[in-house]
């Protein structure tokens, strides 16, 4: 393991053009400490922050959540198609992690530094390596196709049911308009 190779990869990254680069610029100017510093210090920082401190779970959403969402708008804004797919991926990836963790909510206290290593993950994620691509190419893709008939059937009778309940309460509200009319007249 090269570890002056990351070095060199992480220096590259901090110094790309963004708001990444722009903000740690800023903090380099007003207080005269090289940007890689601060860079260390704030992923220090974080990464206590996740193991110990309170409001871990908000941290590590945020982080899962803010950066995804600003990319997927820029990508939504661009002609290139590419980076639409990536982020369409991750929020996939990031919606079945979440009904997954929803159901293991129990088991999350139990673990040692859970919100570091789900962030650890989402990070990953969202990485140039695009680890959501790769859980979504061999995890989510293979399912869906194996049960996409049965997927379909529940989504088309969720939806008919859905779209009944909405009728029968607009009919409702339209009675009760009607009465609340009639009371009134």
């Amino acid at each position: 393991m090269d570890i002056q190779k990351y070095q060199q990869d992480f220096e590259v990254l901090i110094q790309q053009p963004g708001v990444l680069q722009d903000g740690l610029k800023f903090i380099e100017s007003k207080t005269q400490v090289k940007r890689s510093y601060i860079a260390y210090g704030i992923i220090g920082v974080a990464t206590i922050w996740l193991m110990f401190g309170f409001g871990a779970q908000l941290l590590c959403n945020a982080i899962g959540f803010l950066y995804p969402a600003y990319r997927s708008v820029k990508a939504i804004q661009s002609r290139d198609k590419g980076d639409d797919t990536q982020w369409l991926m991750y929020w996939v990836v990031f919606a079945l992690f979440s009904v997954l963790e929803f159901f293991s909510d129990i088991l999350v206290g139990w673990v040692p530094f859970y919100w570091l290593i789900k962030c650890s993950f989402l990070l990953w994620c969202m990485s140039p390596m695009e680890g959501s691509t790769i859980i979504y190419n061999r995890v989510i893709l293979p399912y869906f196709l194996k049960h996409e008939s049965l997927i379909d059937d529940v989504v088309r009778q969720g939806s008919d049911k859905l779209n009944n309940f909405t009728n029968s309460a607009m009919d409702k509200a339209k009675d009760m308009a009607a009465e609340a009319q009639l009371k009134k007249d």
